[in-house]
């Protein structure tokens, strides 16, 4: 058999662009224009109706993938009850077949994915980025996720709630809490919806910056055409850009089916008294952005953590109303002091007086008209 690409698979299969002479060219109105690279490439599946992650590798075989990967999925598998019994016990081929993860006899891009030890030695940037930093542009340390999507999850979770993250303790009666700034359910939703969602055609890692005040998740994904941030915070349907991976992952019981992802996000944060997170679609991608809990004053801090002075200055920063409103304005420099008061629970005359010193101190300088303008903060 010969040894044909995924391009030539779906080129054969659909007559359009019309390739002339070794190019490809598109007609809009009276306008042609040549297809190159990424995007013939997203062209030629949209056209044919073949997503991403359902592309065909001719050079993968089953032998190349990571059974302790299968043993994960089939015990996340039996627990969720979304796989039969008797497929998890048959071989992995079989089980590849149950999960729809062959395509025209050959393993998809999905199963390479979720199944191979290394993906991104054949996939650029299906790996995920951590790091802690100081300022924006000042980082103090970081680390990388290799490895199946399914280990990937588990940790980049860890390292986040080990390394990056300390818990603040506090009693219930006699008895002892811990909590996180961030509720952990509503980052793992954020997580798993960056690796279902992302544009792995891009080459660029799943992105995860923490800072004293703010962690935010960054995708390189689109929203589905005439979507919005406002689409996605109410009811929506559920429509992955990466289907197959998405299908796994249910199986699994890692996701729901349902486009629930963003509300159970919102749920948590809500639960845990923590500010709903921000949308933004400004940086070539997805970017979730969540604001860390008020901490009481009488809460003691864990030390436990391998950067026991790093993340405990970290955490007691996080209590300074002053940081808070920074990092608001960062996210949204729009923002307006009744929307600062809402979202931090403060009073107006509070919020008002926060940012009467922060201009004092020369940190924050207003631009324009309290209508219409916007607030820039001031790096020394």
């Amino acid at each position: 058999m010969r040894n044909i690409s995924y391009l030539e698979i779906i080129v054969e299969s659909y007559p359009y662009p019309i390739n002339y002479k070794g190019q490809y060219h598109y007609r809009s109105g009276s306008t042609k224009q040549e297809l190159k690279g990424l995007a013939l490439n997203k062209f030629l599946l949209e056209k044919t109706g073949i997503h991403w992650d359902a592309v065909p590798m001719p050079n993968l075989n089953i032998e190349d993938l990571d059974n302790k990967a299968f043993d994960s999925f089939k015990k996340r598998a039996a627990k969720s009850k979304r796989v039969e019994d008797s497929v998890l016990q048959e071989s992995n081929d079989s089980l590849l077949h149950h999960l729809n993860l062959f395509e025209n006899g050959f393993l998809k891009r999905a199963a390479l994915l979720l199944f191979h030890p290394i993906p991104d030695r054949f996939i650029t940037g299906a790996y995920i980025k951590i790091g802690f930093f100081s300022s924006p542009s000042d980082i103090v340390y970081q680390d990388e996720i290799h490895g199946p999507l399914f280990e990937q999850v588990d940790k980049t979770m860890d390292l986040l709630l080990t390394k990056y993250m300390s818990a603040y303790i506090s009693y219930n009666g006699i008895y002892r809490e811990e909590n996180y700034p961030y509720p952990e359910i509503a980052l793992r939703e954020a997580l798993l919806n960056a690796i279902a969602h992302k544009d792995y055609s891009s080459g660029s890692p799943i992105q995860i910056k923490v800072y004293k005040d703010g962690l935010f998740i960054w995708n390189d994904g689109e929203m589905p055409n005439n979507w919005t941030i406002e689409t996605l915070l109410i009811t929506h349907a559920s429509k992955s850009r990466n289907p197959d991976i998405s299908n796994t992952f249910f199986r699994a019981g890692m996701v729901e089916s349902w486009g629930r992802g963003i509300s159970k996000i919102l749920d948590e944060c809500e639960k845990a008294n923590v500010p709903k997170p921000t949308f933004d679609l400004s940086m070539g991608g997805v970017d979730v952005r969540f604001i860390p809990k008020i901490i009481e004053s009488n809460t003691s801090f864990s030390t436990d953590t391998p950067q026991k002075t790093t993340v405990k200055t970290m955490v007691k920063t996080m209590v300074k109303t002053t940081v808070k409103i920074l990092n608001l304005i960062e996210i949204n420099s729009e923002v307006t002091i009744p929307q600062l008061a809402q979202t931090l629970e403060l009073s107006k005359s509070a919020v008002e007086w926060q940012i009467k010193k922060l201009k004092s101190e020369k940190k924050l300088e207003r631009i324009g008209a309290d209508k219409g303008g916007y607030w820039k903060i001031i790096r020394k």
